[in-house]
């Protein structure tokens, strides 16, 4: 399974600090501080906290953080380049770091754990290292959906969407912001071929009540109720589950997946802590308590699938082409925004 080229645009950084230790991210300079590695992470919150309160505990090392969206972290380890505040960053789709490590703003890092790892989670140049894997899916309220469709049956299938009762009560995040609606847009476009593909997005659009910029938003705009679908990761939408809420998640044939990637910003200020935080996040232990906290599926194979998380490797992907994906980033976005204007 190739994983997808996403280039992200300039976004406006705009996110709070939180951490376990607030340690300069947002002071001028980049003095080093002995015992500390500084990490912009995509993952949620309290997953990066897992992890961090983890690292520290076996080594002794201070873990600031800087959580944000994957587009707002990405532009900011752009933008940072030649002056970097930041040792690692945490999480998000591979294609991501490989278009950072496109503009020479990531350091080789080759970290032994990469050996035991499929291709595919691996950056044949060093860059980046996948530890988890997941999948699009659809999330559906069950509350919500048989008060509003007696007697429909839950929808299986992309092209199930389509259905035309359902218009208003679908969300999905924006992909001009969004990595994760990224990957739904170029799914359709590679499972069904350019011109089907457009045809499919451009019934689908209409039927779509919100396109928030978050990809943690539809899970739980669908989980509360005020939207009976949603299309989002599945491990996000299983969360939700577990916490409660009343969702069923369906996974449907043809799907994409995503390899959840770590790597080390070139030039940061603690660089060889950030090497050994790389090597903690890879191993076994950390993968398996963040599996059973997020539902991802770990990539060290020495790491059981804790019970209750997703097992994406069973699921039917298509083979996605990454390299395109990113060679038409921008002519699909143009597009897509035509589509919704």
């Amino acid at each position: 399974m190739r994983q997808p080229l996403n280039r992200s645009r300039a976004a406006r950084f705009r996110a709070g600090l939180v951490g376990l230790a607030l340690l300069g991210l947002l002071l001028p300079g980049r003095a080093a501080a002995q015992g500390e590695v500084r990490v912009y992470a995509v993952i949620n919150d309290d997953d990066t906290r897992l992890l961090a309160d983890m690292f520290t505990a076996e080594t002794g090392i201070k873990v600031s953080y800087l959580r944000a969206s994957t587009g707002e972290l990405v532009s900011r380890v752009i933008a940072e380049a030649g002056a970097p505040q930041a040792d690692v960053l945490l999480g998000g789709p591979s294609a991501q770091h490989i278009a950072i490590a496109e503009t020479g703003a990531l350091a080789v890092y080759r970290p032994a754990a990469a050996a035991a790892l499929p291709a595919y989670a691996v950056s044949p140049e060093g860059y980046w290292t996948g530890f988890y894997l997941t999948a699009l899916g659809i999330g559906v309220n069950v509350d919500r959906f048989h008060e509003l469709f007696p007697g429909h049956a839950l929808p299986a299938t992309w092209d199930d969407l389509l259905d035309p009762a359902f218009k208003g009560e679908i969300v999905m995040t924006d992909p001009v912001s969004s990595s994760t609606a990224y990957l739904f847009v170029q799914a359709q476009l590679q499972r069904l071929g350019w011109d089907a593909g457009w045809a499919y997005l451009e019934k689908l659009a209409p039927l779509v009540g919100q396109f928030p910029a978050s990809g943690g938003a539809p899970p739980q705009l669908v989980g509360t109720g005020e939207y009976a679908i949603g299309v989002a990761y599945v491990h996000a939408l299983v969360r939700y589950r577990h916490e409660g809420f009343p969702i069923t998640t369906i996974v449907p044939p043809a799907t994409a997946g995503e390899v959840g990637a770590v790597s080390i910003v070139a030039g940061g200020p603690n660089p060889d802590n950030a090497r050994r935080f790389v090597d903690f996040v890879l191993s076994a232990k950390a993968e398996e308590a963040f599996a059973a906290q997020s539902f991802t599926t770990p990539l060290n194979p020495d790491a059981a699938v804790p019970e209750g998380a997703t097992a994406s490797f069973h699921y039917d992907f298509i083979d996605y082409d990454a390299e395109l994906a990113g060679e038409q980033r921008d002519e699909v976005l143009l597009r897509w925004q035509q589509v919704v204007d």
